[in-house]
């Protein structure tokens, strides 16, 4: 009996042993699916913060498979770039040599992640590609096509706004507070924002035009949130601007007024020199008092 019962307590054992070891197992298994259905979640809820980032700071100038807008169609950049590439564009876009050039938009790298997320997501969209090539077409036919220029007085209703001649309907900030242009017609404006004389050339009249109905800039859009532009104030700012980069080869260079001032206080300084010259043969003491002395002698 005793030889007998070591093969049945063997088998006991080695039933007890697997059902240990498939229980590990079981509860591995379990850690990794628990690990990837979070990771899955996290990734589906960053993306979905990311489509609320790339509506608010992206989509005034990018599309993602509706064809090219101000900026490049975006459907296909995270797998043209890989994720890290395409988050380093958005956070230092300068680095990344973009034609047209895109603005620095302060994007903390969360946020960037969140964005870029959201691109991958939608790269795989079913129906994506036709409704790409569909866009594409007349959105370069558009581009083409030269740029309409504004009415002489959308100019100057433009220029107006634009240095604060004429306020806004809503009561925004002139455009001169921040923004320079160079027109020998304007005054100079601000230097805390970018200089505007060759924005039109850069963005076209469609992303001028975005930019000031729903600016992507944080300093910008806190300054004219509830003052937003009208669309014939827009009109009027476009046509002012599309003047402004048409006209500015002929424009003076910005040190031209010193030069004209260092020009004039030399030719004073000449002058004098000159006057100093020609009066050392004068004499040197006063005619009245010769004429009062001659009056004393003849007394």
């Amino acid at each position: 009996m005793r030889h007998q019962s070591w093969p049945w307590r063997a088998r006991m054992a080695m039933r007890a042993g697997m059902t240990s070891a498939s229980r590990h197992y079981r509860r591995l298994i379990g850690a990794a699916l628990a690990a990837a259905f979070c990771a899955g979640s996290a990734t589906v809820s960053q993306a979905q913060d990311g489509k609320a980032l790339f509506e608010t700071k992206c989509a005034v100038c990018h599309n993602v498979g509706g064809g090219p807008k101000v900026g490049p169609d975006l459907k296909g950049i995270v797998a043209k770039r890989g994720n890290d590439g395409t988050v380093a564009v958005i956070l230092d876009p300068a680095k990344a040599g973009l034609k047209p050039i895109m603005p620095n938009l302060g994007v903390p790298k969360k946020d960037a992640e969140a964005i870029v997320a959201y691109l991958d997501q939608t790269q795989a969209a079913a129906g994506a590609a036709g409704a790409n090539k569909e866009s594409a077409a007349p959105a370069a036919q558009a581009a083409k096509e030269p740029e309409a220029k504004g009415t002489p007085a959308e100019i100057q209703l433009g220029g107006d706004l634009f240095e604060g001649k004429v306020r806004f309907a809503n009561g925004g900030p002139s455009c001169n507070a921040c923004h320079h242009v160079a027109s020998d017609a304007h005054l100079g404006g601000g230097v805390l924002a970018s200089e505007l004389t060759l924005v039109f050339s850069r963005m076209g009249k469609q992303g001028v035009s975005a930019i000031l109905g729903s600016s992507p800039f944080p300093v910008m859009g806190a300054a004219y949130a509830g003052k937003e532009f009208s669309e014939k104030e827009i009109n009027a700012l476009v046509a002012f601007l599309q003047q402004v980069d048409k006209e500015h080869a002929r424009q003076m260079p910005k040190e031209w007024g010193w030069r004209m001032f260092s020009a004039g206080a030399g030719g004073v300084i000449v002058l004098l020199g000159i006057f100093s010259l020609a009066g050392r043969g004068r004499k040197k003491r006063c005619v009245n008092q010769d004429i009062y002395d001659r009056q004393i002698k003849s007394e």
